[in-house]
């Protein structure tokens, strides 16, 4: 009888390390890494970080992912050596069976969760895939396998990360509010302080540096004379917001993308949230990755040559409006035109020119046409969760083109501020596009267009 109970020990113990199951169809699962991001999404949106952090968020939770792609996928090849200070990432051990697609997804999660807060917010999701490969069978052994591959590609981007100026622009010297004509100064309700006025001193990805893509001066300041350039502009936003139509009213509404909306009624204040405009993006990402059928690596790749095209739009945006600091058009024309006079939107913390959310937009458009095609329809449903109707799209540079002109209808952007801006993004997007060999031969390249 003890003889019997020690072999039935000895098979069960063999049974677990040595289980089977299809737990690729888990672990394979693309939709499974959109739902991931989701998850890092979230925790950016309740945590309040402003659109520039979230993007870094992004990226280095992507790079991590991706790199284990290429680890398992020959196909694929490794961003060391082409973007920004990226060293070499550690080898795999051949000898032992690594699920690349739960590496990935781990390795996200466990970057996502060291640049953001609270501390261990992920952690408890992390333990949830781990759990979910478990029960689909993956062996225990291959699950060691994983965790400890993802263990390395973690701990190298997280080292390679702590070297992009993140840790010196906390503490860097505020910036210096100067009331001055055509100068940015702080807008009601919040009268926030200028947001990250550092930003371009964080060291790119892909770009070679924050000044490569500057846009021309803006229209100088120039209220006196009515046919000035700027005059005009700034009627044509009066003009706008008191004549709205319920299209530009939707429009404004769905792109407005106000991580901290703060509200104002008597002596009460709250603040309603939404996702920032690199939140709205990434999910852009997983809708196209879920209608074209995407296979998880290609999933993983759109996701993150789109989140670098952000993290990249962001720090020549930043370069742009803190070197010309124009004034916001909320605070021309309730000093000189109309004292009640408010925005349908409200206005973000920052100078003027050139608007990020053009940047950015184009930026990713670029990117995402390139993955999914020219004219690649969809219908964008990333603001159902906040009671906004979907809209669809007949390309993502349609919707980019709508989201820029979404902040002339929200009256928060000059003309000039939207396409200057949407030429910085096109540039930007399209010299990442042209940059960074994703995939390792020219056929294969070609191919993500299909």
């Amino acid at each position: 009888m003890k003889k019997f109970f020690v072999l039935l020990c000895a098979v069960s113990l063999f049974a677990c390390k040595h289980k089977s199951g299809d737990y690729a169809k888990y672990t394979s699962d693309p939709l499974l890494y959109s739902k991931t991001v989701k998850r890092l999404n979230d925790v950016v949106l309740y945590n309040n970080f402003s659109p520039v952090v979230a993007s870094r968020n992004y990226a280095y939770a992507n790079i991590a992912a991706y790199e284990c792609i290429v680890a398992g996928d020959s196909a694929y090849q490794s961003l060391s050596g082409q973007i920004k200070h990226l060293p070499q990432m550690p080898k795999s051990d051949k000898s032992k069976t690594i699920d690349y697609h739960l590496a990935a997804l781990l390795s996200f999660v466990k970057v996502g969760n060291a640049v953001t807060f609270p501390e261990g917010v992920l952690m408890d999701y992390y333990d949830e895939l781990k759990n979910g490969a478990d029960s689909a069978g993956m062996p225990s052994d291959v699950l060691k396998n994983t965790v400890a591959f993802s263990d390395t590609i973690v701990a190298t981007v997280m080292k390679w990360s702590k070297g992009d100026n993140y840790a010196k622009t906390r503490s860097a010297e505020k910036f210096t509010v100067r009331q001055e004509d055509g100068r940015w100064i702080p807008t009601p309700p919040m009268y926030a302080q200028g947001m990250e006025p550092h930003w371009c001193d964080i060291r790119p990805l892909a770009l070679d540096s924050c000044s490569q893509f500057l846009p021309p001066a803006p229209p100088t300041y120039n209220m006196k004379d009515s046919n000035s350039a700027y005059c005009k502009e700034l009627m044509e936003i009066k003009r706008t917001v008191e004549n709205l139509t319920n299209e530009q009213k939707q429009i404004a509404d769905f792109f407005d993308d106000n991580p901290f909306n703060l509200h104002v009624t008597g002596h009460v204040m709250y603040a309603t949230k939404k996702f920032s405009p690199p939140g709205h993006w990434m999910n852009i990402v997983g809708i196209a990755a879920q209608k074209s059928g995407a296979d998880f690596d290609k999933t993983v790749a759109a996701y993150t040559e789109t989140s670098i095209a952000l993290f990249d739009g962001f720090i020549a945006c930043w370069k742009a409006k803190y070197l010309h600091n124009t004034v916001r058009p909320e605070t021309v024309i309730n000093k000189l035109l109309d004292p009640a006079w408010q925005p349908y939107i409200q206005t973000p913390p920052f100078p003027s020119y050139v608007s990020g959310h053009s940047v950015i937009s184009s930026a990713s458009a670029e990117v995402m046409s390139h993955y999914f095609g020219d004219n690649f329809s969809y219908r964008d449903s990333s603001e159902r969760e906040f009671g906004i109707p979907d809209r669809s799209f007949k390309s993502f540079r349609d919707a980019a083109q709508e989201a820029s002109w979404s902040r002339l209808y929200g009256g928060i952007h000059f003309r000039s501020d939207l396409e200057q801006g949407n030429l910085v993004g096109k540039k930007i997007g399209e010299y990442i596009v042209g940059k960074l060999r994703i995939q390792t031969n020219s056929q294969n390249q070609l191919s993500l267009n299909k």
